[in-house]
C-alpha cells in the first residue's frame, strides 16, 4: 500500500536534549541543567550544558535532514532561552536563533513542527513552586502566546506539552527534573500541566491563524 504524497517523513529532537549553549546568549538554567548537574541522575553524568551542540551546528543537522530526505522537522523551543525570566521580556538572542532555525527549514522544504514545552521548565519558574504552582497555568499561556504571535505565521504545526507524565514522575517520583518525590505535588503538577495546555490552545486559536494547526 503506497504511501498518500502528503504524507510527512519526519525526524524528532528537543531543545534539552540536542541544543547546548546552555548558559549563552542570555539563556538561563531550565530544570533539566539543575537535575542533571546532581550526582548519579543521568547517565555517565551527562549534561544538556554542550549536548549535540545544535545551538552552534543547525547547519550540520540540516545537512543530516536533507540527506535522509525528510520533509518534517519536530523540535522544541527551549523555554529559558527565550524568556529567561520565565515570563516578562524575551531575550533577542534566543529568538534569532529560532528564527533562523525557521527559516532555514522552511528555505530547505522541511516543515517546522513546533513543541512548546518538553520537560524543560526555567528554573526560576521551579523556584517559585514550578508546575506545582497553578501560576504555573498563566505562566504557560504568556509564553505560548508569545511564541505564537512571534512565528504562528511561519511554522503550520505545533503541539503544547510533551508527554505530561513525565512531569508527574519529575515531582512525584523523581526519575526525572526537577526530582522531588511528593505524590501529592505530582498529582498537582499533572492537573496544572494539563489546564495550561488548554490555556495554550486558546492563545493559540485567539490568533485566527488560517495555515497553522495546533
Amino acid at each position: 500500500m503506497p504511501f498518500p504524497k502528503n504524507f510527512l517523513w519526519g525526524t524528532a529532537t528537543s531543545a534539552g536534549q540536542i541544543e547546548g549553549g546552555a548558559f549563552e546568549d542570555g539563556r538561563t538554567p531550565s530544570i533539566w541543567d539543575t537535575f542533571a548537574a546532581k550526582p548519579g541522575k543521568t547517565h555517565n553524568g551527562g549534561l544538556p550544558t554542550v549536548a549535540c551542540d545544535s545551538y552552534h551546528k543547525f547547519d550540520r543537522d540540516l545537512a543530516s535532514m536533507k540527506a535522509l530526505g525528510v520533509n518534517s522537522y519536530r523540535f522544541s523551543i527551549s523555554w529559558s532561552r527565550v524568556l529567561p525570566n520565565g515570563v516578562g521580556q524575551l531575550n533577542d538572542k534566543g529568538m534569532d536563533y529560532y528564527k533562523r532555525v525557521i527559516d532555514a527549514l522552511n528555505e530547505n522544504g522541511i516543515i517546522p513542527n513546533v513543541t512548546l514545552y518538553h520537560w524543560d521548565l526555567p528554573q526560576v519558574l521551579e523556584d517559585r513552586g514550578g508546575w506545582v504552582n497553578r501560576d504555573s497555568i498563566q505562566w504557560f499561556g504568556e509564553y505560548a502566546h508569545k511564541m505564537f504571535t512571534a512565528f504562528g505565521d511561519v511554522v503550520p504545526m505545533w503541539s503544547t506539552i510533551n508527554e505530561p507524565i513525565a512531569t508527574y514522575v519529575g515531582y512525584a517520583h523523581g526519575g526525572f527534573a526537577p526530582g522531588h518525590r511528593n505524590e501529592c505535588w505530582g498529582n498537582q503538577a499533572r492537573h496544572n500541566i494539563l489546564v495550561a495546555h488548554g490555556k495554550g490552545v486558546e492563545a493559540f486559536r485567539a490568533l485566527n491563524f488560517k495555515d497553522s494547526k495546533i
